[in-house]
């Protein structure tokens, strides 16, 4: 897992910058709740309302993010004062916690936007919950959430707008067979079932602290789409909260709320969720709990007694994750697996016909934007094909072709790469073989999503020049792959 974390490409340093914002971001936020007067509860709530502000909204344009954030308080305030409306009526509440459940999953359909204001609402549910808020808190938590966000998008927006000078990357859509609109209606009906489950089971837990277990479920289907990869992330969660807990005993309890240390770890904690999100739930995770811990250290209730019921209530709600998506309206593992791994070698492909194009001196050819696409698929076929390599699989022979796709996909990425660094070169000229190369890649890739014969890589020495030995190189990487992707033996991971 350290090795995933702090060796994983991470190309312009954008996960770098990502989570270094997002502790100034944050940082900022608290800091203005505090000098408008809110209480620590304000602050607290203030500080998460930036953190999500900053962490969910993704649309492809940053006037589409400023959008989406300023449209956060109209999805959270309603809902929050719902929340603290039904803190004494049990049964309204909780009808109510999971209809904002099924509502924030179903609005995935319409895209990124309908992704973060479903999160932001749910979340500032949960927070509710949380803080045990109350109808008298309102004013104060209002204000809170309205300074934070807007605190939130000055920096994101004003003070450190980093991706203004980035093409816009291009989002994956879903592909082909598994459309959007089906899969978040089967999944808006898991979630709301598996909260079902965590809320009651959850609830003869403890009384108190019940809403851990329908958050540990929520968050389990977040950016999830099959069955498999639902169960792989609910292990996960699981194993990040328990390594988180015991961290908890070193580091949270120790400190016991103390408020400059607290807020140091805090930052870190922060810095950690955002820099290892995208590649590693386990550690993301993680630094969730042990910011967790140390909010409740401020807040005077942090024990080991607090820990131990963290950890059932995780259990509870990964449970009810697992069995709604194994037993209410499944989605299928290898169908969405197959068709993520022929886009993200359609798009090899497209990579590096952009790169020759580049290399030809065509102009308006950039590699980048493809580049940055490829970087999304293949993070899109990691996640579909986390429950194959899991080391718990059944499938011994499907684990090992899938580790085997997925070492020669980094391949291809690795060569794109270095074809793309080449291509920037203005010092770098076209040669008459690369075109030769190009069409080979083109006809391999066909060829491994269409059925066909894969050619044979020319043999011979490996070339000198940059470019040709970069794509030389992928030519032997799509070849390896036909073994993998065609195996007799069980189901296919992709192709005919």
């Amino acid at each position: 897992m350290l090795k995933k974390v702090f060796v994983s490409p991470d190309p312009g340093r954008s996960r770098l910058r990502f989570a270094a914002r997002a502790v100034l971001g944050i940082g900022l936020a608290v800091v203005v709740c505090g000098l408008a007067g809110t209480s620590l509860v304000g602050a607290i709530i203030g500080g998460l309302a930036a953190l999500l502000a900053l962490f969910t909204v993704t649309d492809a344009t940053v006037r589409g993010q400023a959008v989406t954030t300023a449209l956060l308080p109209v999805a959270g305030l309603p809902v929050l004062t719902a929340a603290a409306a039904l803190h004494d009526l049990p049964v309204a509440r909780d009808l109510t916690f999971l209809a904002v459940v099924g509502a924030g999953v179903y609005a995935r359909r319409w895209g990124p936007r309908g992704h973060s204001l479903g999160v932001f609402a749910f979340m500032t549910f949960f927070i509710a919950q949380f803080l045990h808020a109350t109808a008298d808190r309102l004013p104060e938590m209002y204000t809170a959430v309205l300074l934070s966000v807007a605190a939130a998008a000055a920096v994101r927006f004003g003070l450190w707008c980093y991706e203004r000078r980035q093409p816009a990357p291009a989002v994956p859509a879903p592909p082909a067979g598994t459309g959007l609109a089906r899969i978040t209606t089967r999944q808006a009906v898991q979630a709301a079932a598996g909260a079902g489950f965590a809320l009651v089971v959850g609830q003869l837990v403890s009384g108190d602290r019940w809403y851990w277990a329908v958050g540990a479920t929520w968050w389990v289907f977040v950016n999830t789409t099959s069955r498999g990869e639902t169960l792989v992330r609910g292990f996960r969660r699981v194993l990040g909260t328990v390594v988180g807990i015991g961290l908890g005993f070193l580091v949270a309890v120790p400190v016991a709320g103390s408020p400059v240390p607290t807020a140091v770890l805090a930052a870190a904690c922060v810095f950690g969720i955002f820099y290892t999100a995208a590649v590693s739930y386990t550690w993301m995770m993680l630094c969730v709990t042990l910011l967790a811990e140390l909010l409740y250290g401020l807040l005077g209730v942090l024990s080991p007694g607090l820990l131990a019921l963290r950890f059932a209530e995780t259990g509870v709600g990964a449970l009810g994750a697992a069995l709604a998506v194994l037993f209410v309206l499944p989605v299928t593992t290898h169908a969405v697996t197959d068709a993520w791994i022929q886009r993200a070698l359609r798009c090899v492909h497209a990579c590096t016909a952009e790169a020759a194009a580049r290399l030809a001196g065509t102009q308006g050819a950039d590699p980048a934007p493809r580049v940055a696409e490829l970087e999304q698929l293949l993070g899109r076929v990691r996640l579909s094909v986390a429950p194959l390599v899991h080391p718990l699989s059944p499938m011994h022979g499907r684990r090992g072709r899938a580790r085997r796709v997925l070492d020669l996909l980094d391949d291809c990425a690795r060569e794109i790469r270095g074809l793309v660094a080449v291509a920037a070169d203005p010092e770098a000229s076209h040669d008459a073989r690369l075109a030769a190369a190009c069409w080979r890649v083109e006809a391999a890739v066909e060829a491994l999503t269409g059925g066909g014969a894969v050619p044979a890589r020319a043999g011979g020495p490996r070339a000198a020049e940059p470019a040709l030995a970069h794509l030389h190189d992928l030519e032997h990487a799509l070849a390896e792959l036909a073994a993998p992707l065609r195996s007799p033996s069980g189901s296919r991971l992709a192709g005919a």
